[in-house]
């Protein structure tokens, strides 16, 4: 979604990177700098700014997330940011990611205000500063925030986007894959059957059928899908009628 209209409240004036600035934490305390300085600095290897807290009648859902990515949980303060979290771990060619990675300080129209976003994700092909909010909670103010986590991110050379939504269908393809996303032995050789009959062209349930063990065969084939040694089209509703593909054939 676009930020744009949060922009017009921000005080981009004359040194504004020397103005705004980010404070994130390490083992040994808080540390900040100015936004100017900000992309120098190592806060990938810092430690969230909140902590992930549990109680009774709380409105959010925090819990961990546990990224094939990178081996290791990570915080989530709601089921929206887990599901970026996941949907990360399988699309983003994801190195690392850490939770609520820094508290920003920016100058407004109006005075003085801070922001902590809610995730920075080190992918292979870049940056990614990332807030999470459903579209129908998102009010002005927080829209101004955005607007000046995504100039930050620019000012810093990153990428920015607000999670404000997902396809249904999508979301369900994702989870079904990760599945079998963790590590997962092939005894009985089934996977050189499965690719063989995806390249022939199929679906998800003739390419299953293929095989001599097709429930084995089912959570083999997941587990090509999730690591994208075969694909299907997310495009479309996920099933036994979803056609699987080989990248390595259409590439």
């Amino acid at each position: 979604m676009s930020v744009a209209p949060g922009r017009d409240g921000l005080d981009l004036g004359a040194e504004w990177t020397r103005r705004w600035t980010a404070t994130w934490r390490t083992a040994g305390g808080e540390v900040s700098c100015t936004v100017r300085d900000l992309a120098l600095t190592r806060i990938a290897d810092g430690t969230p700014m909140r902590r992930f807290s549990w109680r009774r009648a709380q409105r959010h859902r925090p819990n961990l997330q546990f990224l094939v990515s990178t081996g290791r949980h990570h915080g989530a303060e709601s089921l929206e940011e887990a599901r970026l979290l996941l949907v990360l771990d399988f699309a983003a060619g994801l190195v690392d990611v850490l939770s609520q990675p820094m508290r920003l300080r920016f100058d407004t129209a109006t005075g003085r205000r801070g922001h902590i976003p809610d995730f920075l994700a080190v992918t292979r092909t870049g940056i990614w500063l990332i807030d999470v909010r459903p579209y129908t909670l998102i009010a002005p103010e927080d829209l101004e925030a955005f607007a000046a986590s995504a100039e930050i991110a620019m000012a810093c050379g990153w990428h920015y986007t607000v999670a404000a939504g997902w396809k249904e269908h999508v979301t369900a393809a994702v989870d079904a894959f990760s599945s079998q996303r963790r590590p997962l032995s092939d005894p009985l050789g089934l996977r050189p059957t499965l690719v063989a009959a995806a390249r022939d062209g199929g679906t998800f349930g003739e390419v299953v059928d293929t095989a001599p063990f097709p429930p084995l065969a089912r959570a083999q084939l997941l587990h090509l899908l999730w690591h994208r040694r075969l694909g299907c089209d997310l495009s479309r509703r996920f099933g036994d009628r979803s056609v699987v593909t080989d990248p390595a054939e259409e590439a």
